[in-house]
């Protein structure tokens, strides 16, 4: 195996719970499975994931346990997702590679799947600019709408969520991203304000680690969604939990496109909506969930139109957006124009 840093700079400051982010910095993981070689990326997001050190880390463990057995008992082994996620995506692009067929199919269908709905997200603005940005997504060709809330009062929320509705039309799907930032009160108050504007869900309205409080939300007007908890629970904790009506599945967090995969399906499996999501990564990661959804039978839009966030990138993109859908590659593995360099 053979691990490689990269870094590369976004094109604006990533705000998280861990702090401002203006650089993705993680690492490229180069496997050969049975003669064929086949590439992973490894970018953690400390809140989300292990920090760089421990990735790089868990990766060598791994790279040794690897050496005296094999690569599935080294994925077995390897409990950081970021890490787990970098070996995971090269062993399977290896093999999908090596059974000369896209990562998609390899997942799991054998139907042509050529692209896959995207939506759009708009960022934290005042009512009149979100309504701008909103106007401008759907003339891109986009018609699901992800708008970042919980930065303001819930009150400056619903004249943002309003103005947005005033402006496209009812055909267009508008979720609600709280990131965790309301209380029990808040949510209730945005749950209840955003069903007037046929909002389809809000995503993450509460803490993390509030699993009883998104069951207690659950069954209103607005569908609930669960991002972050991912990151702290179990999809089997969750769903046990009845927390959720959509699962947000990133497989960076989650630990690698076939974790992703099965969260997706066991959530599917209950009616639960599985939407398939980025950290902001680079290339690899971001092709290798592009897969990850094509890969499920009539996928929501998913979170996938992340590439234009990057001022700079490992390689060109296989998977461009346009007119809210992103292409989905048929080549061999990830299907990357130009192999990363090593």
């Amino acid at each position: 195996m053979e691990i490689e840093p990269f870094s590369v700079s976004l094109s604006s400051p990533l705000e998280t719970a861990a702090g401002r982010v203006e650089r993705r910095e993680g690492f490229l993981v180069y496997l050969e499975y049975q003669g064929t070689q086949g590439v992973g990326e490894a970018t953690p997001l400390p809140g989300w994931t292990e920090t760089k050190a421990e990735c790089r880390e868990a990766l060598g463990r791994a790279a040794e346990i690897a050496e005296e057995l094999d690569w599935g008992i080294a994925l077995t082994k390897t409990d950081a997702p970021a890490a787990r996620h970098g070996l995971s995506l090269a062993l399977a692009e290896a093999r999908a590679r090596a059974s000369d067929q896209p990562l998609y199919r390899y997942l799991d269908d054998d139907r042509l799947v050529t692209s896959v709905p995207v939506n759009a997200t708009i960022g934290d603005q005042p009512p009149e600019a979100t309504a701008d940005a909103a106007e401008r997504a759907v003339r891109d060709g986009f018609d699901s709408l992800k708008l970042k809330v919980g930065a303001r009062p819930v009150s400056t929320d619903v004249e943002r969520i309003r103005a947005v509705r005033e402006r496209v039309s009812n055909g267009v799907e508008l979720r609600a991203d709280a990131n965790g930032a309301w209380t029990h009160e808040e949510a209730t108050e945005a749950v209840e304000a955003f069903a007037e504007f046929d909002v389809a869900y809000v995503e993450q309205p509460l803490p993390a680690d509030d699993l009883v409080g998104h069951t207690e939300l659950r069954g209103g007007p607005v569908d609930i969604a669960l991002d972050e908890s991912l990151a702290a629970y179990s999809i089997d904790e969750i769903l046990a939990e009845l927390a959720a009506d959509v699962v947000v599945v990133k497989p960076m967090v989650v630990g690698g496109p076939d974790h992703a995969h099965d969260v997706a399906t066991t959530a599917r499996d209950v009616g639960v909506d599985p939407i398939i999501s980025t950290t902001v990564d680079a290339v690899v990661a971001r092709t290798g969930a592009v897969h990850v959804a094509a890969s499920l039978p009539d996928v929501r839009p998913c979170g996938l139109a992340t590439g234009s966030l990057l001022a700079t990138d490992l390689s060109a993109d296989p998977a461009p957006v346009s007119d809210g859908a992103v292409e989905v590659p048929q080549g061999k593995g990830l299907g990357l124009p130009d192999r990363p360099p090593n």
